[in-house]
């Protein structure tokens, strides 16, 4: 599983990347979390808006920080597919 976390560096980019680390970290998940920081590879997404997360190149969230419990959710469900 590729957790991608697409962003500039903002403090919202930092603040998504720190939740997925932590919730990858409490579901006890088998992923490599890599952090995409070139803007024309966070276009090649389709996100306009960051940060964005994206599992195995697919966009589950843009444009805004989930809180806990979403990112969470979000990564339980990717991790089942």
């Amino acid at each position: 599983m590729k957790i991608q976390i697409l962003g500039t560096g903002c403090p919202k980019c930092k603040k998504l990347a720190e939740l997925v680390e932590a919730s990858a970290k409490e579901l006890g998940l088998n992923c490599e979390i890599e952090k995409v920081t070139d803007i024309m590879k966070i276009l090649d997404f389709g996100v306009m808006s960051t940060p964005g997360l994206a599992v195995d190149g697919k966009v589950l969230a843009s444009g805004n920080v989930p809180s806990a419990d979403q990112v969470k959710r979000l990564l339980q469900q990717a991790s089942r597919k």
